[in-house]
């Protein structure tokens, strides 16, 4: 049965291809046996709102770089990808993948400490039940990566980081600790990858599913500036918030005068201008360029 979240658009209908589901980004169809269609759109979301207008080239963006970290991380872990012969009409911005049993868990490792690990460190000198050392401050670089996962939320409710234990509660021990060093193996790849080519990788979330053999598989997209926050080395300066390439220019915006919002009166954000827009479109695209070395 079709369904979407709250606030989604309608999915656009493609020929051979049953619509399932629309989250935030993407929108999932049935493409025969034990396949699916997953289509990258072009909206993009903050606070848990989904925001008008969309950022043009945004799924584009992060389906090629999915891609190509994919093939990066191939000796790591096997990926969802079956094909990238789709449709016409979302040629460029989505995969045939298998159809697999997700866990429901975000697996996300940090490196650096910022957002609500920073929080969550501020408030218990720890995140997700790890201890870290004092002294910490925004952009601090870790002793070493570690495993902060979250609860997988709905939209218009938040992510919540969970315990370790508490994965155990919900997957089982064994694929807890699979996840967990699946996680931090895809990381640690994929950070020196970033750190050559001049970007630091703050932290990332990561989706694993499972095949009918029990095989853990990468799953969703991976290592974009959706899912990633990804720093300019050279501009990293710990105790203060660092520049990103992602959608920190939305969230920026939103949170200035200048938008006019409160985010706790709980109404939707107001329209983003289209300098927004534009300034984070290059972003995305920066990302792709730098860290792929190809031009988009």
């Amino acid at each position: 049965m079709s369904h979407a979240a709250p606030g989604i658009p309608p999915a656009p209908a493609i020929e051979g291809a049953e619509h399932l589901h629309s989250g935030k980004v993407r929108d999932l169809y049935r493409f025969g046996e034990g396949r699916l269609l997953m289509v990258a759109s072009d909206r993009i979301s903050a606070f848990d709102f989904v925001l008008e207008p969309t950022i043009p080239d945004k799924g584009a963006v992060l389906t090629q770089m999915s891609l190509w970290w994919f093939e990066k991380l191939a000796p790591v872990v096997p990926n969802h990808v079956l094909s990238v012969d789709v449709p016409t009409t979302v040629e460029g911005r989505a995969v045939v993948c298998e159809a697999l049993e997700m866990y429901p868990v975000e697996c996300v490792a940090r490196g650096y400490l910022t957002g609500s690990g920073l929080l969550d460190y501020q408030a218990s000198g720890a995140v997700c039940g790890v201890a870290l050392p004092a002294g910490l401050v925004d952009g601090s670089r870790l002793p070493e990566p570690v495993f902060t996962p979250a609860t997988k939320a709905a939209l218009g409710d938040h992510d919540e980081n969970v315990s370790y234990d508490e994965v155990v509660n919900v997957v089982g021990a064994g694929a807890a600790s699979c996840l967990r060093n699946l996680t931090l193996q895809v990381y640690a790849v994929a950070e020196e990858v970033a750190r050559d080519r001049g970007i630091l990788l703050a932290d990332t979330k990561l989706e694993f599913g499972a095949r009918a053999d029990g095989t853990r598989v990468l799953a969703d997209e991976v290592l974009t500036p959706d899912s990633s926050r990804f720093w300019p080395a050279d501009d990293w300066h710990p105790g203060r918030p660092q520049e990103s390439f992602d959608k920190q220019v939305v969230r920026n915006w939103l949170l200035s005068p200048a938008s006019g919002w409160d985010r706790s009166s709980g109404e939707p954000p107001p329209r983003l201008p289209d300098e927004v827009v534009e300034r984070t479109r290059s972003r995305y695209l920066e990302a792709f360029e730098r860290l792929t070395g190809q031009t988009f």
